[in-house]
């Protein structure tokens, strides 16, 4: 692991605080058996240097934890488009002219994944595995996919049958994945990994799910681009949660450009459920301190169709260290999000990535998001990951 992880990085519980020395297959703390963060202690960043490089995840190779002279596994991801609302401000659907859509639909396999898949894969190349496994509602088993044949790595994908959307099963099996499903949700698909992993029967494959604290280390990247291409910190920033991993990257990001002094305030984050599934909008509702589940999540939006997600106090602590704030949305407001997305702006987003501008529309109308707020909603994976929602719900106008 030292051969890939440069030094001046340690593991820190997100819980207890104990720190930890990297080791490749730790990713929760072995004293109370909460995820894992990657601490970068220190940084020769330069953004002038930064931005002679394409504009990529590896342009921010000083920030991520991988040891220079390693030869990232890549397909060129990151450098999505930032796009300005225009015509929906127009329209008077939305009251601020400063809205901009992050479109992570754009990497190579359509989501954001891709960002994490680059720093995972690499990792496990190096580590000289056989191959890499996930559990999935489908993102994350095409972008593994991807880059596992990527890597000449074999790749073994664990899915809730039935609850996978069918353009992102076509990525995997394309892409060469083996495919296991699992009877019941994403949690038990989840459970199976971490099962087979545990008992050794995975043991020459590196899991790649949102709770190995590496993979985020490229998620964090959307952050860095944001500044990058606005050149200021927008006052909010709304991201779909289901397994949590992304909206706590992308707060470690800004976290850490504000330490090392690259910027000087702070985004609200805003983390956003449907309404039948949304445990973290009941934990923080609620006050708890323990996770409060969702049985058996119902939504249109399968990407953030998780009861029980792994990251959910890494997620919990970024809306209350960014004093921001959890909402829901309903799936009617998701399917009217994706298509005045679509209609008015040329942007076709998968329903997971329209409960941003539904729950920035809802905000708007409580007053809480005001008129002259610069806002980035971070649109998630591209329309055509699901194509069946959208002619079921669209179908009489086909």
């Amino acid at each position: 692991m030292y051969r890939i992880i440069k030094p001046g990085i340690v593991l820190k519980c997100i819980k207890c605080g104990k720190t930890y020395t990297p080791a490749p297959r730790l990713f929760l703390c072995p004293k109370c058996n909460h995820p894992l963060e990657v601490v970068l202690e220190n940084t020769d960043f330069d953004w002038n240097k930064a931005r002679r490089r394409r504009l990529c995840v590896w342009r921010y190779r000083e920030l991520l934890p991988i040891r220079e002279g390693i030869d990232p596994v890549s397909l060129n991801e990151g450098g999505t488009p930032l796009i300005k609302i225009s015509n929906l401000y127009e329209k008077r659907v939305v009251e601020s002219p400063n809205i901009y859509i992050k479109f992570e639909g754009a990497n190579p396999t359509g989501s954001f994944k891709d960002r994490g898949m680059t720093i995972g894969v690499t990792i496990a190349k190096h580590l000289g595995v056989e191959g890499v496994v996930v559990a999935s509602t489908g993102n994350t088993s095409a972008s593994a996919a991807a880059y596992a044949a990527r890597a000449g790595l074999k790749c073994i994908v664990f899915l809730p049958k039935g609850g996978v959307a069918r353009g992102k099963i076509a990525q995997a099996l394309l892409h060469g994945a083996e495919i296991r499903e699992v009877d019941g949700s994403f949690d038990k698909a989840l459970e199976e990994v971490l099962m087979d992993v545990l008992r050794g029967e995975l043991a020459n494959y590196y899991p790649l799910n949102s709770y190995n604290p590496w993979r985020l280390e490229g998620q964090k990247t959307i952050a860095f681009e944001i500044v990058d291409e606005l050149g200021f910190v927008p006052d909010y920033v709304i991201v779909p949660v289901g397994n949590a991993g992304n909206i706590s990257a992308i707060w470690k990001g800004f976290k850490e450009l504000y330490e090392f002094g690259f910027i000087d305030k702070l985004p609200h984050m805003i983390g956003v459920q449907s309404e039948n599934s949304a445990p973290l909008v009941k934990t923080w509702l609620s006050g708890s301190n323990d996770l409060i589940p969702v049985k058996e999540p119902k939504t249109i939006a399968s990407a953030i169709r998780i009861g029980r997600p792994v990251n959910w106090l890494k997620a919990l602590k970024a809306i209350i260290e960014s004093k921001g704030f959890f909402e829901t949305v309903s799936d009617d407001e998701i399917i009217n999000s994706m298509k005045l997305l679509a209609r008015y702006e040329g942007i076709g987003v998968e329903p997971a990535s329209a409960t941003t501008l539904a729950c920035l529309i809802k905000c708007m109308n409580k007053g809480i998001v005001k008129k002259d707020d610069n806002v980035v909603l971070v649109a998630t994976g591209h329309a055509l990951k699901d194509p069946d929602i959208i002619i079921k719900n669209l179908e009489s106008y086909l």
